[in-house]
């Protein structure tokens, strides 16, 4: 069984196919290959950023930027690659006391490197505000886009530990959720399709803004891309 077969065969349910070309992919980020998780023989590949690492300043600065793609979400993609291969050597050679450990370090390393991905396009050197359909679901969803704001940035500042602030479409409701998920794999919700995420590890806020999460997520507001969220939200919905 080679690279590719493994990662086509099941083992990873929920996976590498998240984010396909057929799924919630905007047209842009499809030409780009932005969310493209995978190369060609399966192994999990970090894409460079969509701007250049000021390109969000005064909001993130250049050197965070910098550290947080290069070292943590590249560090997640080398795991998740590890993780792949001793799982499939355990498989090979039917010795599976390890696998246990090593599909939860697949569950955490692909969270990150899922995430991270859909962040960098959520982001934008711009203020805008939803419109359209987005919004409508929002207001649909939530009552209201204060009320959304207000939901959103309160789960994502009082997460317990490292984690995100996530915006998904339901599929099996056709409703937008809002979700905390600690780590990058906990408290999920089967079937959601994330199409905003707000990242508060501590690497991701801590050179510029301290200790002072609230003031992280209240101040990516500033630079949310909500045409992104826009197209992962029409993508999402083809789903149902």
């Amino acid at each position: 069984m080679n690279r590719m077969q493994f990662l086509q065969s099941g083992l990873l349910i929920g996976g590498a196919g998240i984010l396909n070309s057929n799924s919630v992919l905007a047209q842009s980020i499809e030409e780009s290959n932005l969310d493209k998780l995978t190369d060609e023989q399966g192994n999990f590949v970090l894409n460079g950023l969509p701007y250049a690492e000021s390109f969000l300043e005064p909001y993130m600065d250049a050197e965070t930027l910098h550290l947080h793609h290069q070292f943590h979400h590249g560090g997640a993609v080398k795991g998740a690659n590890n993780d792949i291969k001793m799982i499939k050597k355990a498989v090979d050679e039917n010795s599976l006391d390890t696998v246990d450990f090593y599909t939860k370090k697949l569950s955490y390393h692909f969270g990150s490197h899922l995430l991270h991905t859909i962040f960098w396009t959520n982001l934008a050197n711009r203020k805008s505000d939803p419109r359209g359909e987005l919004l409508k679901m929002i207001e649909k969803s939530f009552g209201s886009f204060d009320r959304f704001k207000g939901y959103i940035a309160e789960s994502a500042k009082n997460i317990d530990g490292n984690g995100w602030g996530i915006l998904a479409y339901q599929p099996y409701s056709r409703s937008l959720t809002i979700m905390q998920c600690e780590n990058h794999e906990k408290l999920q919700q089967w079937g959601a399709v994330p199409i905003l995420v707000i990242d508060v590890w501590e690497h991701a806020y801590y050179l510029k803004y301290k200790n002072k999460r609230q003031d992280f997520v209240d101040t990516l507001f500033n630079i949310i891309n909500w045409d992104n969220v826009a197209d992962r939200l029409s993508k999402a919905q083809k789903l149902s």
